[in-house]
């Protein structure tokens, strides 16, 4: 007892060791022996944290002792089972406790606990009830794993749902603000243990395997001119025998503790999925296709679609390899009977053949994968940036008099000055290494395409021009070749495959460009920086935290199965071994600031600053599907950000003054993205508009962006004839075979030239993963713990208003699809644009915007 006798009662929610902890199972057998219908066995009962397993003290928030340090109460343990708490979560355990009261200890602000059990545990909540002094409750939110105090040597410490700027903190609590941050931070140096939670940045020098051989070896990413990319979470594993500048791979990648996933639901058969399908499917497959299909190839169209309406057969053997896992039994729809089957595509659930028609192709460019690139024509003929003195002439070759022929009586000047004319460019990003990756298997184009708004508000496209680096050098400029739309005989034939190599150009970029290296990889720093320099009880924190959710455990995973050498991603895309290479080169040319929506579509030209339109801007495009929702979930946003922000720092001395803010925007812009340091566009950070701009673009980025350009993928790409991810052969050419082919057999010619059957697999397999929501997301508008995440009253009614926000434009959302004049929201496909509906159901939904890149 305390010294009056009197007690703190309190609730500590927890959950046992995860039933699933996907980076420490390496194989599909791993996790078959653990037991329990292939999940891993808990080691610790709920009686095991009775006793003196689990130690709890208590800070003062406002009673300091002779060091200046909020005082410390006693140790407390748990004493007993809750079974009836109506909260409780899934998997999660509630348990009594009692602290001794000392009123010269004061009001609690913080506590420190101890694990010594066997076994880690993650520690959900501790709510204090009936605080003597008419305090009433006081939440801790943690959601954070406790370690064997074996393994970590520090106390965890937890703070009260406050929220205080540096300068506000209680002086009680300086020290232990001031603690945490540094044991987050940790010293930069030896190799992270699993139990860490330090955060520390690296460059990417861990794609490659050069042990393996020189095939296997690729060059780092970041920290030079050459090869600038933003960084990621720091492991420190040693580097590898041949090469000292890369590090060496290991089958579990550390990121810090608190990023695994804690939570026990489909999130995790999700990302183990991808885990699994790299190290055991794939090869599985393989060995299937070497022996048993060969060639590897469709032979009509009527094949693909088999892939939906009967699957493909397969060696009982193998079936029984590669299904043990749930998730891939599931994802791979067996049915029992050794047959891989997979859920018809949206884009073909309709009409088997609308994928095909040119307003399909042009509406995709701007309802589809990869909206963001469309650009105004502003000049013609298109020009190249590329260096002239290495790259020679790369001036467009379409020709006035060939756009002419479909542009409803327009000049071509005429048609510029409308803004009418749109060109979809993939020349220069793929220029440099088109000699590289022609040289392999894979055979390909870069590409132009340009596109005319008619007055029905839908695009067409006019020509598509596909080049050629000269075969005397890259200084003598390309080889080009101009394509017009056919709909019937040979031409169409050659019409369609010209679309296609655009499209497989479009692949890689919307892969390697638009979804990872703009969304996966730009926000990894932020995260990083985020907790190594604001503490938990920063307002900034508490607002950007859950957009970090599970992300650098997912771009861990993309390290490890997708990204890297040889890993899913070069074996199924164009950009094969120059995949990541080419982001690198392509990031030089990416700006934070350019990232907000509103920037985005001006700076394409898709849109002109207009202080009389709804969000300031007016689109050239007024049918732009993602534009016009992406401006409605851009400004509920920034409303949200500016109301939240506006209360910590009414001017701009409160942001100049808040130490941690402007350490964490220095090792943003110095450390995260310090290939970039010196560029001129990055905010000062000096004023409450800056930190409003900066934290909105973060939002729109790790939240709608990334949902625009991911949870389509499936839906569009996973019937493979509408977005083919690689080009094996190139146009044919009148008097070969291939071009006779086109007369007798266009189908046949068609599949020779896209993906192949099994590469067309494992994308169909990764991109269904890809595609889902666990059923544990949480939705922009919702928060895990959304009762007690602050207890600052002004900033729960704020986001309250956020959430109704955005509820009310997904309302208007589903209005416009019902539209019939709108023609670019549903399509030729019947396929309404939902990507951006900020709220969705577990599975393939083709909608719903989580809160994070978590996927």
């Amino acid at each position: 007892m305390g010294l009056f006798g009197q007690t703190i009662t309190g609730t500590v929610v927890l959950m046992q060791k995860n039933v699933l902890d996907i980076n420490s199972l390496t194989s599909v057998e791993g996790l078959v022996d653990t037991g329990l219908g292939g999940l891993t066995s808990i080691v610790d009962t709920v009686t095991s944290f009775l006793g003196r397993s689990v130690a709890f003290q208590l800070i003062s928030s406002d009673i300091v002792d002779s060091s200046g340090k909020g005082k410390v109460g006693n140790t407390a343990y748990l004493k007993g089972a809750i079974n009836n708490l109506p909260t409780l979560g899934d998997k999660q355990n509630a348990f009594k406790i009692e602290f001794d009261y000392d009123s010269n200890v004061g009001i609690p602000g913080a506590f420190y606990v101890k694990n010594y059990m066997s076994n880690e545990f993650l520690l959900i909540s501790l709510t204090l009830d009936d605080i003597p002094n008419n305090v009433g409750t006081i939440h801790f939110v943690c959601n954070s794993w406790i370690y064997n105090a074996k393994n970590y040597q520090s106390d965890r410490i937890f703070f009260a749902n406050n929220t205080y700027l540096p300068s506000k903190t209680p002086s009680a609590l300086v020290y232990y603000r001031e603690l945490e941050l540094k044991n987050l931070r940790g010293d930069g140096t030896g190799e992270r243990k699993e139990w860490d939670r330090i955060y520390d940045y690296d460059v990417y020098n861990d794609l490659g395997d050069p042990d393996k051989g020189v095939q296997y070896a690729r060059p780092v990413l970041g920290g030079s001119s050459t090869y600038p990319y933003p960084r990621r979470g720091r492991t420190g594993r040693k580097p590898t025998n041949t090469d000292p500048n890369s590090e060496s791979r290991s089958s579990s990648i550390y990121i810090p503790r608190d990023e695994t996933f804690g939570h026990l639901k489909s999130s995790d058969f999700l990302a183990y999925g991808i885990k699994s399908l790299s190290q055991d499917v794939v090869p599985a497959l393989k060995s299937v296709f070497d022996i048993n299909f060969t060639p590897n190839e469709f032979d009509s169209f009527d094949d693909v679609f088999d892939l939906y309406e009967g699957g493909i057969h397969l060696p009982t053997d193998v079936f029984k390899e590669i299904t043990p896992l749930p998730v891939v039994n599931e994802l791979l729809r067996t049915d029992g009977e050794a047959f891989l089957k997979f859920p018809v595509p949206k884009v073909v659930q309709v009409s088997k053949s609308a994928w095909m028609t040119d307003e399909e192709f042009a509406r995709e460019i701007i309802a589809g994968l990869n909206p963001g690139l469309i650009r105004v024509l502003q000049e013609f003929p298109p020009k190249s940036k590329l260096d002239s003195t290495v790259y020679g002439d790369h001036t467009c070759i379409i020709t006035k008099e060939q756009l002419e022929l479909n542009l409803d009586g327009l000049t071509t000047d005429e048609a510029i000055q409308g803004k009418k004319l749109f060109i979809l460019d993939h020349h220069d990003s793929i220029i440099p290494y088109l000699r590289r990756i022609n040289s392999t298997p894979t055979k390909a184009y870069a590409s132009r395409t340009i596109l005319f708004l008619k007055n029905d508000g839908t695009l067409k496209p006019l020509a598509i021009e596909l080049s050629l680096p000269h075969p005397q050098g890259d200084q003598y400029g390309v080889v080009s070749n101009v394509y017009l739309p056919a709909i019937e005989g040979v031409e169409s034939a050659i019409w369609l495959l010209a679309k296609a190599y655009v499209i497989v150009n479009d692949s890689c970029f919307h892969q390697l460009v638009s979804h990872w290296l703009n969304t996966h990889a730009v926000v990894e720093p932020f995260v990083i920086a985020t907790n190594r320099q604001l503490s938990v009880l920063h307002p900034i924190y508490k607002l950007l935290q859950p957009h970090y959710r599970d992300t650098m455990n997912i771009n861990s995973l993309a390290r490890s199965s997708l990204v890297n050498a040889d890993g899913i991603i070069e074996k199924t895309f164009l950009w094969g071994r120059y995949a990541m290479e080419m982001s690198s080169v392509i990031y030089k040319d990416w700006v934070f600031t350019d990232q907000a929506l509103p920037a985005d579509l001006i700076k394409r030209g898709m849109a002109v600053e207009d202080p009389s339109s709804p969000h300031g801007v007016r689109l050239i495009v007024e049918d732009y599907p993602y534009a016009v929702d992406g401006l409605d979930i851009w400004d509920a946003i920034k409303a949200w950000v500016q109301e939240y922000v506006s209360i910590y720092y009414p001017s701009n001395d409160t942001i100049q003054q808040d130490s941690e803010l402007q350490s964490w925007w220095n090792e943003i812009v110095t450390v995260g993205h310090g290939d970039k340091k010196d560029a001129p566009w990055w905010p000062t950070m000096q004023t409450p508009q800056e930190l409003i701009q900066v934290c909105s673009t973060l939002i729109w980025i790790a939240s709608a962006l990334h949902a625009a350009v991911n949870f389509g993928q499936y839906p569009y790409g996973g019937f493979i004839l509408n977005r083919p991810t690689l080009s094996r052969r190139f146009m044919p050419e009148k008097g070969t075979p291939e071009y006779d082919e086109l007369s007798t057999n266009a189908q046949k010619a068609y599949l020779r030239t896209i993906t192949p059957k099994f590469q067309t697999l494992i994308d169909l397999s990764v991109i269904e993963i890809l595609s889902r929501h666990a059923s544990d997301e949480y939705y922009l508008g919702q928060r895990d713990s959304a009762d007690f995440w602050t207890n600052d009253t002004r900033a729960q009614e704020a986001f309250k208003r956020f959430g109704t926000n955005l509820a009310n434009v997904e309302l208007q959302l589903v209005q416009r699809n019902n539209n019939e004049t709108l023609r670019n929201r549903v399509g030729p496909v019947t396929m309404p644009y939902t990507l951006l509906y900020p709220s969705s159901e577990e599975g393939l939904t083709f909608r719903g915007i989580p809160n994070s890149i978590s996927i």
